[in-house]
Parts: C-alpha cells; structure tokens; sequence
C-alpha cells in the first residue's frame, strides 16, 4: 500500500479542527433554528417539546414548520456554497457567484416560465430550475471564453449583472401578464424557506446527491487545473471534459436551491470567501469547509430574517444581499486582483 506523505497527513490534521469548529457553529445554528421563530412558541416551550416534555401546539411548530425550515436551509447553503466554490475555481475568479453571473436568475426565470404557465408540482419546478441554471451556467462559460472578458474579474461580473438584469426585467414583465401568478412569483423571488414543505426537499435530493459524486470526481483534477491547463493536461487530465461535467454539476446544485428557496444572490459568495479565509487556495480543502459553512450561513441569515422584524419576517433573499454586499466589497477592495 502506498505509503501517505507527511504533508498531505499535516494538510489533513490542519483540516480537521477547521471542519469540527464549523460544525460546531452549525449545531448551535440548527439549535437556535428550532427554537427561535415568529408565533406564540416560546424558546423555552420549543425546548420543552425537542425533549417530549412539550405541548401539542409546541411539538407541531418545531416538527413541522421548524424543522422542515431548518433542512431546506441546510441544504440550501451546501448547494450554493459548493457552487459557488466551484465556479470560482473554474474561472479563476473570487467574483464569480451564481447570482452575480445570471446563473440563479437564469434559474429562477425559468421557473417563473414554468409558474405563468401553471406549473405547481415539485418536482418540475425543480426540473425547470434546473434547466435554468444550466442555460445560465452555459452563457458564463462563454463569457469567459470571450478574450479579454473571462480574465478580467469586473468586466465579467458586469456582463453577469447585465445578464441578472435582463432575466429579472423579463420575469418582471411575466408577473405583470397574470395576477393570478404574480403574487406566487413575487413571493418566490424575494427567496424564502418558509412554509416549504419537506416534499419539495425530497424532489430536490436526487439531484444533490448526484452533484456531490460529481464533486468527488472533479475535485482533484480542479485543483490540477489550478496549475495551469497544460499542467493539468501533463497529469492526465482533460480541462474541456472538467468544464463540461463542471457546469453539469453547479447547474444541478443552482437549480436544486432556486426550486427550495429562490434566487438568494451572494450566498455563492460569501460561502466560498469564508471557507478560503481558513483553508488556503487548495479547492480541495475549500469544498470541505464549504460542507458546514453554507449550511450555517444560509440558515443563521434565515433565523436572523425571523427575529430582526419579529413577529413578521424580512425576506431571506434580503438577509443574505445584506450579508454578501459588504463581502463583495472587501474582495473588490482587498487588492488581490491583479487586473483591478
């Protein structure tokens, strides 16, 4: 057997501690998830009833509006922050971001099509989401073949935003088409967990669980292609055929989240951003902290949306701008890019 070599056992050491503590964080996340919320519950009633002592009104609330709310969360922050990791990675660029490059408005067009058409099932609005976010994650893909475009991080962020800017005007102008689907659009857009039911999350899973084998196939030879591609091709690797199941992947992992929360811009963002403050440049490291990290952001923006205007709620989508806007500007000013 081949024997592990003494820097990658160190990598893996300093890894460790790294995901237990963002694990941690998470649990104490999922903890105030279930016992904080709008209504008449109670932390300490909502603690009563996650150890059966509880009421019927307060065992109804946790299990089934809370917890349902926490795993669509969860799931919501694993799919965008990987996504987001992934994209960055591709295009070697800290500003590439699903919803800053048209690929969750691309999604989220797509299944606003989908609702003005009468559209009500689960599983086609993830479908639709889905074959949004591929079409959106296609055009960011020849974007930065364009010369001069993909290797200068503002140019593409603002051909991403015009490309935001056109699908949201046209989702606009489909909500002003039928009343009848405006206000489910309206509502949907702004990004939201609540009121989900778990059905939407178990039409969502197949296509999750596909995208995390994915990522363990194109992990290392991302990392590869950090090198350069004609160091990726000398270790055995296709860069083209790397893309290709890339871009399968994040449009899995985007139309997964829009079909569960909406279009939520900056969660691709900031996850990544946060996961590399701690691991380094190593993608491989980057994707593992990603694990708990989206998850805990995504959800503690969601437990924030519910107590900062209590006892009504702010839009989750609203949370996580607030959240990723200051983000944005600190990777804009923070110098690291050569071609700003």
């Amino acid at each position: 057997m081949k024997a592990r070599s003494p820097t990658r056992a160190v990598a893996s050491r300093a890894l460790l501690p790294l995901l237990l503590a963002a694990g941690f964080l998470l649990l104490l996340i999922v903890l105030a998830s279930l016992l904080y919320g709008a209504g008449p519950v109670s932390a300490a009633q909502a603690f009563s009833a996650l150890t059966g002592d509880g009421t019927s009104d307060a065992t109804f609330v946790v299990t089934e509006l809370r917890l349902p709310r926490t795993l669509i969360a969860m799931t919501t922050g694993l799919a965008l922050g990987l996504a987001g990791a992934l994209l960055q990675s591709m295009t070697r660029n800290p500003l590439a971001e699903p919803g800053l490059l048209g690929v969750s408005a691309g999604s989220g067009f797509a299944v606003a099509l989908a609702i003005l058409l009468g559209a009500t099932t689960t599983t086609l609005t993830t479908l639709v989401a889905q074959a949004g976010a591929l079409a959106g994650c296609a055009l960011v893909i020849a974007t930065t073949r364009v010369q001069g475009l993909g290797n200068d991080p503002v140019r593409l962020i603002l051909a991403g935003a015009t490309m935001t800017g056109l699908l949201l005007a046209l989702t606009s102008m489909m909500m002003l088409m039928d009343q009848r689907a405006a206000d489910e659009i309206r509502f949907w857009i702004t990004g939201s967990v609540a009121g989900k039911p778990l059905a939407i999350l178990k039409a969502t899973l197949p296509s999750i669980v596909l995208a995390l084998t994915l990522i363990v196939l194109v992990a290392r030879p991302l990392a590869a292609m950090a090198l350069g591609e004609k160091a990726a091709l000398g270790l055995g690797h296709h860069p083209g055929r790397i893309r290709f199941l890339i871009t399968i992947t994040v449009a899995l992992l985007v139309g997964s989240a829009t079909a569960l929360a909406g279009p939520l811009i900056f969660v691709g963002l900031v996850v990544p951003f946060i996961a590399r403050a701690f691991s380094g440049p190593d993608i491989r490291k980057t994707l593992w902290l990603c694990v708990p990290v989206g998850p805990a952001v995504v959800l503690g923006a969601d437990v924030i949306s519910r107590l900062v205007a209590a006892p009504a709620e702010m839009p989750l989508g609203v949370v996580t701008a607030l959240i990723g806007a200051p983000v944005l500007l600190t990777i804009v000013r923070s110098g690291r890019m050569p071609s700003l």
